[in-house]
């Protein structure tokens, strides 16, 4: 059983740091222009935008990754006699408008998703293969290909957001008998 957890390259950071502290900068600029304050040197902005920048690629993602995992660690299904936990990740489910946080399980007999604490609305909701009438990629917000929509013989539809889509989309599907 392995967790597997998205992990950024070097050259996603700092792509990441350019438009982190390149958004900021221009918004602290842009605030100091419009609003006819005393400006700030550009030293200044460039100094808060750098700073800015390495805080949110470097530092903020470790502490949330460290908050999440022990967040993670918590999540435990409710499974079935004989039941097993083949695969696991982290994942959200869309549960109308809002984005449950939580983990995913494949098991031997269905998909699980339980979600964490600090939801507003938390659960575990199972979806068993011989219920599973379709599986598709989807874009989460019509632009990042991580979403799985799944389409149950009842109707009923889920989207989820995983890391590693494809690899999840192969699992399933290995495990549906269409």
């Amino acid at each position: 059983m392995k967790t597997e957890f998205l992990q950024m390259s070097w050259n996603k950071r700092l792509v990441q740091f350019a438009i982190n502290g390149g958004a900021f900068g221009l918004l602290l600029f842009l605030t100091q222009f419009f609003l006819d304050r005393e400006a700030l040197s550009l030293k200044s902005i460039l100094f808060q935008s750098v700073f800015f920048g390495a805080f949110m690629t470097l530092v903020f993602p470790y502490l949330f990754g460290k908050f999440a995992v022990s967040l993670g660690n918590n999540i435990n299904p409710d499974l079935d006699l004989n039941e097993e936990i083949e695969s696991l990740g982290p994942a959200n489910l869309f549960r109308g408008k809002e984005a449950v946080g939580g983990k995913l399980f494949l098991t031997n007999e269905k998909l699980i998703f339980k979600s964490h604490k600090l939801n507003i609305r938390t659960g575990q909701t199972d979806i068993p293969y011989e219920a599973i009438r379709d599986i598709q990629e989807r874009k989460t917000a019509k632009l990042i290909d991580n979403g799985l929509h799944i389409i149950t013989i009842d109707g009923s539809e889920y989207n989820f957001v995983v890391d590693n889509r494809d690899t999840w989309i192969e699992k399933i599907q290995g495990k549906l008998n269409l």
